[in-house]
């Protein structure tokens, strides 16, 4: 197995160390065909892009793109931040970007009322009570997803039940309904094994990420490597690896001009 596209780095536009010319060349020595710069999305106070880089940030992946080779797509890694399906990237920049990531992160500037049914148990549950999490934060939180996927063309879901606790199958049965894919994150386990074997049941498809926060990381699946020597997912079923490059849902929302 050897990775075709990481769609999930990070530079200094965001929480990374490297710049984007970085990113490039390790996936050109790595012999990926495509790398995704998708940093920290808006609503991050203290890692998130601001609008102001935006147009900078395009110039310098359309350079990397023509100095290695390699398909340098400038993304995003959209953070959620309601239950009703709320993310930070807005259809009034979709033409900025390329391909868009969403996922749950720790903090961020939430609607209000998400902070109280979606941040504080989540945090409250990730450090102090991960064995007793009430059905109704599961619910709570599966039910973000779902809105997320339903009302965003998402191409990746990124880290699913990182420091965030839903019914993974519900949200990958969504997923595979509405074209998005789930992540295997490298950097981090997010799904434990039974998770993983379950959701692979429902027919979803999987990318695999690195979430490299340095140049040295782009193209890294390790871990992901000794995942799969566990658990019995079919080869075809992911999408960025052996050659293949996956259809992206926003590409195709963008094309359709809706």
């Amino acid at each position: 197995m050897f990775l075709t596209a990481d769609y999930h780095t990070h530079t200094v536009f965001s929480h990374g160390k490297g710049q984007i010319i970085d990113n490039a060349i390790m996936a050109k020595e790595k012999g990926l065909k495509a790398v995704g710069i998708s940093d920290h999305g808006f609503a991050h106070p203290a890692f998130g892009l601001t609008k102001k880089k935006v147009p900078k940030m395009r110039a310098l992946c359309d350079e990397a793109t023509k100095t290695t080779g390699v398909q340098v797509l400038l993304g995003i890694e959209s953070n959620i931040i309601g239950t009703d399906g709320t993310v930070d990237l807005k259809p009034s920049l979709y033409d900025n970007f390329d391909i868009f990531l969403a996922g749950i992160h720790k903090f961020v500037l939430y609607k209000f009322k998400s902070i109280f049914t979606l941040f504080l148990p989540d945090l409250y549950h990730t450090y102090f009570a991960k064995n007793k999490i009430p059905e109704r934060v599961i619910k709570e939180n599966t039910k973000t997803f779902v809105n997320v996927i339903k009302n965003n063309p998402i191409d990746v879901i990124t880290h699913l039940n990182f420091c965030c606790f839903c019914d993974p199958v519900e949200v990958a049965k969504v997923a595979s309904d509405y074209g998005t894919y789930i992540e295997l994150n490298a950097k981090k386990v997010h799904l434990s094994d039974d998770e993983l074997y379950a959701i692979s049941k429902t027919g979803v498809n999987f990318v695999i990420g690195s979430d490299a926060h340095s140049p040295e990381r782009v193209g890294e699946i390790s871990l992901v490597e000794k995942m799969l020597s566990r658990v019995d997912i079919p080869k075809e079923r992911i999408k960025n690896i052996d050659g293949r490059l996956p259809d992206l849902r926003f590409k195709a929302f963008k094309e359709r001009g809706l």
